[in-house]
């Protein structure tokens, strides 16, 4: 999946709710996939853009693990050495005002976005009540993200591109079958399609006769999107 070049950072709202709701002293969202291998979209201060550079740059640090597990990574005292799994990244923050660092996934069903970096500037853990809330404001950033991703790289926002072969109503139909699978609106089961088809270069016609001729599921039981017990995989 490329990202769209206009995904520029900058944009402190997305970080704005992880702000209010947590309690955190920054925080940072990042994209990853396809060609724009990683793309920072907000930063909420100069640390918190610093610490996912320094991630990027030094191919260690929680994001990584996050990225790779799908995994909230929780890490109450960052300053300390005595868990040396990224000892470049804990040399690079040694000292900073990053004193503990939390890192939740940006997932929708089976696609992996990037991920959302909090700092906070006194050690200690989020409690589960935190937690909880920031698996929730995550959630609602991978959705809006990916609507953003769709609106401006998506050819199949067009209407007037999609395959003739493929009527409204066949689409109107694998929208259907996506929302009693994904148990999703049905708003959320067509972004759904089109998300699949723009992270596997295909049309939107190619994705839903996919799910009409049931090549392809969106069955959360199954772990989102899958073909041929592949998740996410490009069809054939």
């Amino acid at each position: 999946m490329d990202i769209a070049p206009d995904m520029v950072a900058g944009d402190q709202n997305v970080c704005a709710p992880y702000l209010e709701k947590l309690p955190i002293t920054g925080a940072a969202v990042s994209l990853f996939g396809g060609s724009a291998a990683e793309t920072l979209v907000s930063a909420s201060d100069e640390l918190a853009a610093r610490l996912d550079e320094l991630q990027f740059n030094l191919g260690e640090g929680p994001r990584w693990r996050a990225h790779k597990t799908r995994l909230p990574v929780l890490i109450p005292d960052a300053q300390s050495t005595a868990d040396d799994e990224w000892p470049m990244f804990r040399q690079a923050i040694a000292g900073t005002d990053a004193a503990a660092l939390f890192v939740f996934p940006l997932t929708v069903g089976a696609m992996d976005l990037g991920v959302v970096e909090l700092y906070h500037a006194v050690r200690g853990n989020l409690n589960r009540s935190d937690q909880s809330m920031a698996a929730v404001l995550a959630g609602q950033t991978s959705w809006y993200l990916l609507r953003k991703i769709l609106s401006l790289s998506s050819t199949d926002t067009d209407p007037a591109l999609e395959p003739a072969l493929m009527s409204r109503r066949e689409i109107h139909q694998a929208t259907g079958m996506v929302l009693a699978q994904s148990g999703a609106t049905a708003a959320e089961s067509l972004l759904l399609l089109r998300a699949y088809a723009f992270a596997n270069d295909l049309t939107l016609g190619e994705t839903a006769a996919a799910v009409l001729e049931r090549r392809l599921s969106f069955d959360t039981d199954k772990g989102g999107a899958s073909k041929g017990g592949a998740s996410g995989s490009a069809l054939q």
